[in-house]
């Protein structure tokens, strides 16, 4: 169905690889003391892109990590390791408190049910699948779909990086429902020069996005979207941070979106590690990472 193309999931994958793919315009900037030519700001805006697209498409260097996620009715904290079955969380706590015992043995259950059932982790790891062939399909779209500005160098948390603003390019058409939220979205992304690596990416919806003339959904102006990555050790990049808020219809039903992501305590795990390792390291000693087998 033409409307499940935009659920949160399929959105959120699109707004977090916004800026793995651009074009630059503008005029010369003003020679300045930290500040770029326009040259040497579209070139680094290409070498820090195509870096983020070989580390985008690299498996080898699966994580463990802490996701808490924060929305007005619920704050969760989970830990999840990446394995080459996909994804494995384990639920830690609910609202900052440490699971009942109640919640304790459901969380056990389900974990318990992965490992004797290994169809429940491939039918996770081909959604996740899924959703990467959509994101492919909108990378390579991008490059036409935005006109990137340079605007100087900026403070930010790990030291100076560079700026630059971002805005639809007046002569993309998007194909489908999955690139038609790109035509109304504008913000700002930072570069960090010397790692060139995209620290940074906030979104705004400048306008109402109608899909099938509103029928099908809507998502409403005044929606915006913040991500922040870091490294997190060895030069590896992770997401950090991560802030949502939107306001979607799909077809008569209405969802506002309005959550806080902090992933944190990036550790690597073997590159071979497969899922049931991994939810024994979950249960096992905090810190602990069981050796995938040779």
């Amino acid at each position: 169905m033409p409307a499940k193309l935009i659920v949160v999931r399929r959105l959120f994958l699109i707004f977090v690889l916004l800026p793995w793919t651009v074009c630059c315009e503008g005029q010369p900037v003003a020679s300045i003391e930290g500040s770029l030519s326009l040259g040497h700001a579209q070139g680094l805006v290409e070498r820090a892109l195509a870096t983020e697209w070989r580390n985008a498409r690299d498996p080898s260097h699966p994580m463990r990590y802490r996701l808490r996620k924060a929305s007005p009715r619920l704050i969760s904290t989970k830990e999840i390791i990446e394995t080459r079955d996909g994804f494995v969380a384990r639920l830690l706590s609910v609202n900052d408190q440490p699971l009942g015992q109640a919640d304790e043995l459901r969380e056990q259950a389900r974990l318990d049910a992965l490992l004797s059932d290994p169809s429940l982790q491939k039918h996770r790891k081909r959604g996740e699948e899924g959703d990467a062939e959509i994101v492919l399909k909108l990378l390579r779209m991008l490059p036409k779909a935005f006109l990137y500005e340079y605007t100087g160098a900026v403070l930010g948390p790990a030291g100076n990086v560079e700026k630059f603003t971002f805005r639809p390019n007046p002569s993309f058409s998007p194909p489908d429902y999955e690139t038609q939220a790109l035509t109304s979205l504008t913000g700002e992304l930072w570069i960090d020069a010397a790692q060139e690596r995209v620290v940074r990416l906030e979104g705004h919806l400048q306008q109402d996005t109608d899909y099938g003339w509103g029928i099908l959904g809507r998502l409403n102006k005044g929606g915006w979207v913040l991500i922040e990555q870091s490294e997190v050790g060895g030069r590896q990049w992770r997401i950090a941070h991560v802030q949502l808020k939107m306001n979607l219809r799909v077809v008569f039903k209405t969802k506002i979106i309005d959550t806080e992501e902090q992933m944190t305590e990036y550790a690597p795990v073997p590159a071979d590690l497969d899922y049931r390792q991994a939810i024994q390291t979950l249960r096992g000693v905090p810190g602990e990472t069981v050796r995938a087998r040779r």
